[in-house]
């Protein structure tokens, strides 16, 4: 038996599914709701469909955009002989938020996970090699220090260097089991600027 609303309840289950919700920050989210003006909720609701109406993926490097090509491809003043690979759209905004790299990005879409059942198909493996054609002459792989990042770097290093490219790192400033995305401005600064050669 509950104690709550179903309508209460369905809202609970739909926050717990973002992640790092847990159940009950789901419910003090859900209660939060339920306590905003009507015309609060509906302008979030609003923002909720336009980010699934507006955006979509750049068809150069798979980052986010409303525009394709995105305003980074797009841009004279980006170096386009150096191409920054990361495995998730907020491991590009992490990136740019140091205003250090001034080449192009490739997102990839995630790292190679085989008891996930992610292989070099799902990723946006094709679409780099793809990339290599246009005077490309650095490519940094900026994966997430874990093992599924690690395993991404290695199969890359062996895909790119056959090609001619310099195939560099980011260095080891940040901590295994970290993500780009919550690393500060500083210690991503340090570690494009140490990068090292694979």
């Amino acid at each position: 038996m509950t104690y709550t609303s179903e309508a209460l309840q369905q809202l609970v289950e739909e926050f717990s599914q973002l992640p790092g919700v847990g159940k009950k920050s789901a419910q003090r989210m859900a209660l939060y709701i339920l306590k905003q003006p009507r015309e609060d909720v509906l302008r979030m609701a609003k923002a909720l469909v336009n980010v699934k109406d507006r955006i979509k993926y750049c068809t150069s490097c798979s980052n986010i955009t409303e525009v394709d090509p995105c305003p980074i491809c797009s841009s004279a003043k980006r170096d386009r002989a150096t191409i920054c690979v990361v495995e998730e759209p907020n491991d590009v905004i992490a990136l740019e938020k140091t205003n250090e790299f001034r080449g192009l990005y490739h997102v990839l879409g995630g790292a190679l996970s085989p008891l996930d059942g992610i292989g070099p198909e799902e990723l946006k493996v094709n679409e780099l090699l793809t990339r290599m054609t246009n005077g490309v002459t650095e490519v940094i792989l900026a994966m997430n220090p874990n093992i599924e990042g690690e395993a991404t770097t290695i199969y890359l290093s062996r895909l790119l260097k056959p090609l001619g490219v310099r195939v560099t790192r980011i260095a080891r400033g940040l901590p295994m089991g970290g993500d780009l995305e919550f690393a500060d401005e500083a210690t991503l600064s340090r570690a494009l600027e140490g990068r090292i050669a694979l």
